[in-house]
């Protein structure tokens, strides 16, 4: 293969960035000629990424799910080949498809594989014209929430404004109402979690959606109703497990097509901002080649 590689040095708080040059020696070794690619900002990187789909390479994204994110940017529908070397802090996208989490053995597995199987993909389209695809789940509720504080805030720096933004979020916690249609039934409910998953994870292995696969055509949904602070950090810890959606608090649902709308909802899917719902969220069967 002629192979595009997508690389994000800072993903993983930069601890994989070191072995760049062992994972293209490894992918050379597999006789496939290999071009680096990098940019200083996100479009810059998805159009890249286009740009080798059109002169017919493959593309291979080596980071966390927000590299592989805009990787999916570039390939999705369009039948290039796509490897995911994970070099993140979670990687749940690669770990959920089943692929090697260590960085320099999915390098290898990328070289010597002669096959592609095909995973679907969900595609986002919002009122505002905002068009993206996501591999593994869509937040819409207090993840998200959380997502949009900590991008506001420049201190402190690394995981601690996170873990800040989650207190922060939580003092502020309120629920939300609700209009979601699937499959052409409407509800109308307040909540304050809602996800949709093509697979079952996201933030390092919550099991958000369990149960959700990526070859069956369907996403699936999770929606908590009004909860307060201490109910909903008892409840977060069996996310892990995936046990959360047996609390009778918690509701599944599992269609082709939602649409979803809230006031001053702002929707992230792979850790990443999308656009405000309303949205309209619908598995695309097969969207991705991957290399395996």
């Amino acid at each position: 293969m002629d192979i595009a590689l997508l690389a994000n040095p800072t993903a993983g708080k930069g601890r994989r960035a070191g072995l760049l040059p062992e994972v293209v020696a490894r992918l050379k070794a597999g006789g496939h000629a290999v071009d680096v690619v990098t940019a200083t900002s996100r479009d810059g990187m998805v159009e890249q990424g286009k740009a080798a789909v059109l002169s017919g390479r493959a593309v291979v994204a080596m980071g966390g799910d927000g590299t592989v994110h805009l990787g999916l940017q570039a390939v999705a529908a369009t039948g290039a080949p796509f490897g995911i070397v994970p070099a993140g802090t979670g990687n749940d996208f690669a770990v959920r498809l089943g692929l090697p989490g260590d960085t320099l053995r999915a390098a290898e597995a990328i070289a010597a594989g002669t096959t592609t199987r095909s995973v679907d993909l969900a595609r986002v389209e919002g009122a505002d014209g905002t068009t993206a695809w996501f591999g593994a789940v869509m937040a819409a509720g207090f993840d998200a929430f959380v997502n949009e504080r900590a991008n506001r805030m420049r201190w402190p720096r690394g995981p601690q404004r996170y873990n800040l933004a989650i207190v922060e979020e939580l003092l502020a916690l309120r629920s939300r109402s609700y209009t979601m249609r699937i499959d052409d039934e409407e509800s109308v409910f307040d909540s304050v979690l809602v996800a949709i998953g093509n697979t079952e994870s996201y933030g390092g292995g919550f099991r958000i959606v369990p149960g959700a696969d990526p070859t069956d055509g369907l996403l699936d949904v999770v929606v908590a109703e009004p909860l307060g602070r201490a109910t909903l950090m008892r409840l977060r810890p069996k996310v892990f497990k995936g046990t959360h959606v047996h609390d009778p608090r918690v509701r599944t649902f599992r269609a082709r097509r939602i649409e979803l709308a809230a006031e001053g909802v702002t929707a992230y899917a792979d850790g990443e901002r999308i656009c405000p719902l309303p949205v309209t969220v619908e598995c695309v069967p097969g969207a991705l080649r991957l290399i395996v």
